[in-house]
């Protein structure tokens, strides 16, 4: 299939879709948006900017009409992708006129009571969402399309009882749709118990691992500053994303890069909300080179034209490793990713070795590293750092 009309898309969604830009449904559209435009119940196993919110965009297009009350509810893990999925459903649907409005956490809530009561369609995050269903300023009597965007991920950060206290809050005649990087056994567990005979489709990972280089530094603890600064001054890239595994290291890093006239930028849930967006935009329109982020920030995010992903902490969790490396190497362009992989990091890295043996990782030798300007943590205080060798230890 090569082109959205073979998909039996209403005229005023294939406009908006020209409009867009696009031109050719990606692997999930393809296999997802039949099934979806029959009312079937579905779970598509799908990678971060794989085209997904296109796809159950299709049915909610297709299922609700205008003026009548809220009838589509979207759930997502964060805020920002909240808003993401919020504008590219406004996007797809600016035809028809639907109210679409994005409900989370972290700005007030007055505003959004008074969109609540016009809206069509709602995407949000489920413990926002669940407060206003305790005051009463939601009604999902009307709901008749479900989606769980990113399943995995609200699963990873706790919010499974919140979750299936929403799916209990909608009507039983409805259609549910989960989207999800990885099919866990929980979200098996939870389309058994809430779904319809569900469809199950996937589609291979949007990364070209072809266009992707992946590779790692085995550096002291002390030098990982040092090399950082060195990739960004002598590495050739476009927009990088540095992944860190807490908002410490995020804040740190960032204060570092700046000291050393390396234009970067922070992200994580420590921020207030209109920060985390103004950041975004910021990187999204390439005003600044480097977005120092952690997991729960990143995830989900449409980033275009990400060339290199630097690694400063090796996630705990493998599976994270892949939402990291899939930010790089899409739609056809080369990637590179680069681990910063020092004695703290050897069990989290060996993990990833284990479980992606497929994975070609190679090994850089460390380059001269000039000194830096060194900023300490919690200090306005600068210093150059001594250098020292250290020896290699196995760890796969």
């Amino acid at each position: 299939m090569n082109i959205f009309e073979d998909l039996n898309l209403d005229s005023q969604l294939l406009t908006a879709i020209k409009k867009i830009g696009l031109t050719k449904p990606t692997q999930i559209q393809e296999k997802s948006i039949p099934f979806i435009l029959e009312g079937k119940d579905l779970v598509g196993e799908s990678a971060t900017g794989s085209g997904k919110t296109l796809a159950f965009g299709c049915g909610i297009i297709k299922k609700i009409t205008p003026g009548e009350g809220l009838q589509a509810l979207v759930l997502t893990p964060t805020r920002e992708l909240a808003e993401q999925v919020k504008e590219s459903l406004n996007k797809f649907s600016y035809q028809k006129n639907l109210r679409v409005i994005a409900v989370y956490g972290g700005v007030s809530i007055n505003p959004q009571i008074h969109d609540l009561s016009k809206a069509n369609v709602v995407v949000a995050t489920p413990g926002r969402l669940l407060d206003h269903a305790q005051r009463g300023t939601i009604n999902t009597s009307k709901i008749k399309l479900l989606v769980l965007d990113e399943a995995d991920r609200m699963l990873d950060m706790g919010f499974i009882d919140d979750v299936e206290k929403i799916i209990r809050l909608c009507p039983k005649k409805r259609q549910t749709l989960f989207f999800s990087a990885t099919i866990l056994p929980q979200i098996k567990k939870l389309a058994n118990k809430y779904m319809i005979n569900p469809v199950n489709v996937s589609a291979i990972k949007y990364v070209d691992p072809s266009k992707l280089k992946q590779s790692y530094y085995d550096i002291p603890r002390n030098l990982k500053l040092s090399l950082l600064v060195h990739l960004f001054q002598y590495k050739n890239s476009g927009l990088v994303m540095v992944f860190c595994n807490t908002r410490r290291t995020v804040d740190f890093v960032v204060k570092n890069l700046k000291a050393n006239k390396i234009s970067a930028i922070a992200t994580h849930g420590g921020l207030t909300q209109n920060k985390r967006t103004k950041t975004l935009e910021l990187f999204n329109k390439g005003k600044v080179g480097a977005l120092v982020c952690t997991d729960v920030a990143a995830r989900g995010l449409h980033i275009d034209d990400v060339s290199h992903i630097y690694n400063y902490d090796i996630p705990n969790d493998p599976n994270d490793y892949i939402h990291r490396i899939g930010r790089t190497a899409r739609a056809g362009e080369s990637g590179k990713v680069i681990n910063l992989v020092c004695d703290q990091d050897y069990g989290n890295f060996s993990r990833i070795l284990d479980e992606y043996r497929t994975f070609l990782i190679e090994k850089e030798e460390k380059p001269y590293l000039k000194k830096i300007v060194f900023i300490n943590p919690g200090s306005n205080n600068q210093r150059r750092p001594m250098r020292r060798k250290q020896s290699f230890r196995r760890y796969n």
